[in-house]
């Protein structure tokens, strides 16, 4: 199996933990010396970076959230003069304050080339069209992959994201062997490839990169059957570095996770206790090379484990499983992070609504639907119907313009929706994954 560097990605163990523990005393010097956040953490503990030597050590350090990313909008987390960032990307999710992450040119140089690992890990080479559907913009999906395909010398095409049809034409006829995108994207390709009646076979795809939700093997399993492709895994979180943290190789046994880039940790959702190796739970990660934006010990969220035993592709570094769910109520739709208490905060901006919504994740067909159930006043639930729909498509509308994505609302009445949620949660995810 090709290795894009293999002096970091079959390092011995131990040499790989000597390396991290070298990276991370830099990145600490990093962070305590220009990032005022740190700084503080580190003054109250009553230590340097140089008090650091052993991982226990690290570990006494407390967590960062996002909560604390968003507390420093925009760039009180920047560990670099403005001057020296050339990019800005900020996440997905649909806060009001949304994450803003610097890089310097770097940075960049080492996302391409850990991107250009995870390519090269799924057999994609210079030979191969990637056609990378995610959306452009300040999204960290497109441009992650785009700068990864041109670092190994496949040729680039940046369709974006949406028009299904023209980006199935675009399959045809520019010779598009590599898709990446997500797996509901990939799957609504599929719908779109049947109803045209094109013969998949008859497209030049051979490989899906998809990556941006949480999906399983029965998905990967339906889109490898329906679309005659390998399908292959990618982890990326937009604070820390998109695409390029962890890439499935072609044995397909958990994701290896680039651990010369980023220290991983796996912890007790609840109590924050650090676990042993193999058991489930968080993952926490940490910035070993990242100038403009160092990270320490910041909580993804994400429910994981890390498998240390040899993989047969030769990689030593350690292999994530995909990812199991959150920790938290955000919701993953289409890519996008939906924070159940922005949705709360618009629907109380709009007059009517009574403080009581459910959010419900569905799959129809490869289409992932995002509804809100939303408790109105008695005068307008019992309304007259044209007024009732009147005012759900104001509720819709608004949703979906603030969001950023396109939502479905369902009136309730107060009493009902409440018994609703007291017995379902707010935040329900129907999908079969």
């Amino acid at each position: 199996m090709p290795i894009w560097e293999p002096k970091y990605e079959c390092c011995p163990r131990e040499e790989l933990e000597q390396l991290q523990l070298e990276r991370l005393q830099s990145s600490l010097n990093r962070a305590y010396k220009n990032v005022a956040f740190y700084r503080k953490i580190f003054d109250q503990l009553k230590i340097v970076p140089e008090d650091i030597a052993t991982r226990s050590d690290f570990e006494k350090l407390p967590f960062t959230t996002r909560r604390d990313l968003q507390d420093n909008y925009p760039y009180g987390l920047f560990a670099v003069p403005l001057r020296e960032v050339v990019r800005i990307h900020t996440t997905t999710e649909t806060s009001a304050t949304p994450t803003v992450v610097g890089y310097t040119r770097n940075d960049l140089k080492n996302w391409a080339n850990l991107v250009a690992r995870f390519l090269t890990a799924s057999g994609v080479t210079d030979d191969d069209v990637i056609q990378v559907a995610f959306q452009y913009g300040l999204f960290t999906g497109a441009f992650g992959l785009h700068h990864g395909a041109e670092r190994i010398g496949a040729s680039v095409i940046p369709s974006s994201s949406g028009n299904t049809s023209k980006q199935i034409r675009i399959m045809q006829d520019y010779r598009t062997t590599v898709i990446a995108s997500t797996p509901s994207y990939a799957l609504i390709l599929a719908d779109h490839i049947e109803r045209m009646g094109i013969d998949p076979k008859s497209l030049l795809l051979k490989k899906g990169l998809l990556g941006g939700e949480i999906w399983s093997e029965a998905t990967r399993q339906q889109i490898q059957e329906r679309l005659f492709i390998e399908a292959y895994d990618n982890y990326g979180v937009s604070e820390l570095m998109g695409p390029g943290i962890a890439g499935e190789c072609e044995a397909r046994a958990g994701m290896h996770l680039f651990e010369d880039h980023f220290l991983p940790e796996i912890i007790h959702p609840v109590t924050g206790m650090v676990l042993p190796p193999g058991s489930p739970g968080e993952l926490v990660l940490t910035t070993l090379t990242r100038e403009a934006f160092p990270l320490l010990r910041y909580r993804t969220g994400d429910i994981t484990r890390l498998e240390y035993a040899a993989c047969s592709c030769g990689r030593t570094l350690v292999r994530m499983h995909r990812i199991e769910r959150r920790t938290d109520d955000v919701i993953i739709i289409k890519g996008v992070n939906v924070v159940p208490a922005e949705v709360e905060k618009i629907l109380a901006e709009i007059e009517g609504c009574e403080p009581h919504y459910q959010i419900i994740a569905r799959r129809i067909g490869a289409r992932e639907v995002l509804e809100v159930h939303v408790a109105v006043s008695e005068h307008i639930f019992f309304d007259e119907i044209k007024r009732q729909e009147f005012f759900r498509d104001k509720v819709r509308d608004t949703l979906t313009r603030r969001l950023g994505l396109r939502v479905e609302v369902k009136l309730s009445e107060q009493k009902s929706l409440a018994k609703e949620v007291r017995s379902m949660g707010k935040v329900v995810d129907r999908r079969q994954v």
